[in-house]
């Protein structure tokens, strides 16, 4: 009997859940496909993602996209992107996504070793 990680289930990486999710209109396989293989592209930049929400939307001269991608025991980071190509509309906003995690990755790393609090009295 092994222990590890259980098989790897549609939308799922070891913790990690992805939704795709169709407003005011209905969306083809391939597109959420298309949509969840993205998402997966953004464990790249930052490994404690706990879930992806993709939101698809149709308004009045195209398509939207949203993703909300809940961090671990952090904000969430939201990208809303319109255009008229429902792909180019998941890229653009799978790209805001990946600036915004490299952005929040080097933070994190940056507060870790910068020093004492100057605004904190030290002790003597």
């Amino acid at each position: 009997m092994s222990v590890g990680p259980p098989p790897a289930l549609h939308g799922w990486r070891w913790g990690l859940q992805i939704d795709v999710v169709c407003r005011h209109a209905s969306v083809t396989e391939d597109i959420k496909a298309y949509a969840e293989k993205k998402a997966q592209r953004l464990l790249k930049y930052y490994d404690r993602i706990q879930a992806i929400r993709v939101l698809l939307d149709t308004g009045g001269a195209g398509y939207a996209c949203e993703m909300i991608v809940d961090l671990e025991h952090r904000h969430d980071l939201v990208a809303r992107t319109e255009g008229l190509d429902l792909r180019a509309a998941i890229d653009q906003t799978v790209d805001r996504l990946e600036r915004q995690l490299v952005h929040h990755k080097d933070r994190v790393r940056s507060r870790k070793g910068r020093g004492p609090n100057p605004h904190q009295p030290t002790r003597t």
